[in-house]
């Protein structure tokens, strides 16, 4: 595999273009969804356990080249067009303003780069699910409260159709689909019936990593956990793991980091405990395995998720979520500087 990578490679650093429309084809033929650098993930889910990271590693450096290998063969058509064709003689002389990119989006990036860097490969799933992915398969018992109107939303007359309340249900499709070993990161919309204040929205952002192979093991699990809160926050970031529930894993807890704003010391924004509470995870339970078709007697795994607003108010300081989602212009330029 990772021949065929440096090939590919070697092809790539050779392509030439004469015009737009060839360098267009050059993008569809290599980074296209059927394009040969997209197909490279296809393979990926047989490249053998021990070689899924470098492989993976491997891949997203390829897709990034191409990338930048594509781009410049644009530009350098853009540098070469000396003519006025592409003159437009009534725009205006003002300055035209660039936008930015949202916060949120900012830090979904960040926390995706992390875990690719570990070898865990994005994976996506329908916002519109059924009750079996969101709930049956992850082990929630008929009367739990979550699935209470209160906190989920129905869709009318369909009472076994909702909007996703986590980003679980990716997993549990996955883990439907696909046979260990299963290295995943699935970020996206999530959606629950709560009041909308500075605390709390109505749809929020959340990421969650699985990992399942031979022999998982807790440690595994804190290690990935100190791993990740160093690269996003700080490398003397310190962690935490409080024993807690959630139904699809066993046993379950909760990570605080120390805080960033104090150092751990104590200050108003930790409530003077030094801690902050960042994320939930645990050892998948061994139902959800059965029921996704996954031997638990010989595999295991961990799982982990967090909210992206959560970790975007630690990381800017951003005490009102509904922020994020009025599109205030004003707000959305003090990013400007994190690109």
């Amino acid at each position: 595999m990772l021949n065929k990578i440096k090939s590919l490679r070697e092809e790539v650093a050779t392509l030439t273009a004469s015009n737009a429309e060839e360098v267009e084809q050059l993008r569809i033929k290599y980074l296209s969804k059927k394009g040969a650098v997209s197909m490279l993930m296809n393979d990926f889910r047989n490249v053998p356990a021990e070689e899924k990271r470098a492989v993976g590693q491997a891949i997203n450096e390829l897709k990034n080249f191409t990338t930048d290998r594509i781009n410049e063969l644009r530009e350098a058509l853009d540098s070469n067009d000396g003519d006025m064709d592409g003159l437009d003689l009534t725009r205006t002389a003002s300055e035209i303003r660039l936008g930015t990119r949202h916060p949120l989006s900012l830090v979904r990036e960040e926390i995706i780069s992390i875990f690719s860097r570990l070898g865990f490969t994005v994976a996506e799933g329908p916002e519109i699910e059924d009750d079996w992915h969101v709930f049956g398969a992850l082990n929630f018992a008929e009367d739990h409260p979550a699935r209470d109107m209160q906190d989920t939303f129905f869709i009318q007359r369909s009472p076994d159709v909702l909007l996703r309340t986590h980003t679980s249900s990716v997993q549990s499709r996955v883990m439907e689909r696909t046979q260990p070993p299963i290295r995943i990161v699935c970020p996206g919309r999530v959606y629950r019936n709560e009041a909308i204040s500075a605390r709390a929205h109505c749809f929020f952002h959340q990421v969650e990593a699985l990992y399942i192979d031979k022999n998982v093991s807790f440690a595994d699990l804190k290690q990935t956990l100190l791993y990740f809160a160093r690269e996003m926050f700080d490398s003397n970031t310190k962690i935490r793991l409080r024993p807690s529930y959630f139904p699809f894993t066993e046993p379950s807890a909760e990570m605080d980091i120390s805080c960033n704003i104090c150092g751990g010391k104590g200050c108003s924004f930790c409530k003077h405990t030094g801690w902050v509470e960042i994320l939930g995870c645990g050892m998948v339970d061994p139902n959800v395995l059965e029921a996704c078709g996954i031997d638990s007697k010989v595999y295991s795994g961990f799982a982990l998720g967090m909210g992206i607003e959560r970790i975007t108010n630690l990381k800017y300081q951003v005490k009102d979520l509904r922020m994020f989602s009025e599109n205030d212009v004003r707000f959305l330029d003090e990013f400007t500087a994190a690109h």
